[in-house]
């Protein structure tokens, strides 16, 4: 799995506008498999997403979504991600 934690600008106004659609995309991901959670910090100052792919793939996700390039979203982390409970179950 890969976390990616984002901050978020005090301007909003371009990233509240971009935000439908990213949405949208997140929810196809999520249908697909691919996001397991995604969402903001309660105080609006960035957000977590959980994915379920490899690295390559997510940065490739990254790339194909204009939220992550919109003012006022920054990718602070991308790191790799073991749980220990939860998340997909181990192949047999």
């Amino acid at each position: 799995m890969i976390v990616v934690e984002l901050s978020f600008s005090a301007d909003a106004t371009e990233r509240l506008a971009a935000r439908p659609a990213h949405r949208e995309l997140l929810t196809g991901l999520y249908a697909e498999g691919r996001v397991l959670a995604a969402g903001p910090w309660p105080d609006d100052s960035g957000a977590l997403l959980i994915f379920d792919a490899d690295e390559p793939t997510v940065r490739q996700i990254l790339a194909d979504d204009p939220y992550y390039r919109t003012p006022g979203v920054t990718v602070e982390r991308l790191r790799e991600w073991h749980p220990v409970v939860g998340g997909k179950a181990p192949a047999a």
